[in-house]
């Protein structure tokens, strides 16, 4: 079994100075992050489901939703955000099907094998699109 791998626990970190110091502290997120993967897969029993590669993948288009932002207290919010999640993670704070759904099937890591009406007649097509609320 691997050696568990310890977040520090740091309260809310000063603010960055500029874009420069708030690029920085995202891969150094990015690096704690992916250094508790093997963790994260043994506590949560994720070795049948998903490897760590499409984990460290889901992570980093996390990352990536937010390339945009510009602003290092905006920057700043979303790290701490991130941090509280990972935290959570590691701390067993959630079971393994919010895992495997925010992270796995929710990043489009395991196809979507077909529509939810499906099974469906028309007649109960025709129901739901109707008035019914």
């Amino acid at each position: 079994m691997a050696a568990p791998f310890t977040l520090r626990k740091i309260g809310v970190p000063p603010n960055s100075a500029n874009l420069t110091e708030a690029r920085r502290r995202v891969f150094d997120f990015f690096r704690a992050a992916c250094r508790s993967l093997p963790t994260v897969m043994d506590i949560y029993n994720l070795q049948d489901v998903v490897a760590p590669s499409q984990l460290r993948f889901a992570i980093s288009a996390q990352i990536r939703n937010n390339a945009h932002v510009t602003d290092p207290k905006v920057i700043d919010l979303l790290l701490f955000k991130g941090m509280e999640e990972l935290t959570d993670i590691v701390d067993h704070a959630k079971q393994r099907h919010h895992i495997i759904g925010q992270y796995v099937t929710g990043e489009g890591l395991v196809q979507n094998t077909g529509g939810k009406d499906q099974g469906k007649s028309d007649f109960l097509k025709n129901f739901y699109t109707s008035n019914y609320f």
